[in-house]
């Protein structure tokens, strides 16, 4: 059954910042994306890697009116697989490459200056 448990302070986790939880089987990491709080299963849906240990950015979507044809979006709220390079949306958890692929989220809440993790 889901629990709420205290994740940490609000200034313990500024924008662009992550807190990883012990909790569940793989663990659950929890992002401040521009100040909005989501959390993500630490597990790759593609092979099972450690998802939260990959790097932080955004990704590109073809824009044919930019230079070089691609425009740069979502900087802050992907997350990219250490092992494979698969991206995943933090806010979401879809996979930027393949539709079909996800990853499992959970709630997220900030009460009194605290973050709570539902999970």
């Amino acid at each position: 059954m889901p629990e709420r448990r205290l994740v940490c302070s609000l200034d313990d986790l500024p924008p662009g910042g992550m807190k990883l939880v012990d909790v569940g089987k793989f663990g659950v990491g929890v992002y401040n994306v521009r100040g909005e709080f989501y959390a993500i299963v630490n597990y790759c849906s593609h092979e099972g890697a450690p998802l939260c240990l990959g790097l932080i950015g955004g990704t590109n979507e073809f824009a044919p009116d930019e230079p070089g044809g691609l425009r740069r979006v979502r900087d802050g709220q992907i997350v990219r697989c250490p092992w494979h390079n698969w991206e995943f949306d933090i806010t979401t958890g879809q996979s930027v490459a393949d539709p079909t692929r996800r990853i499992r989220t959970y709630q997220v809440e900030v009460a009194e200056g605290e973050v709570y993790l539902t999970a």
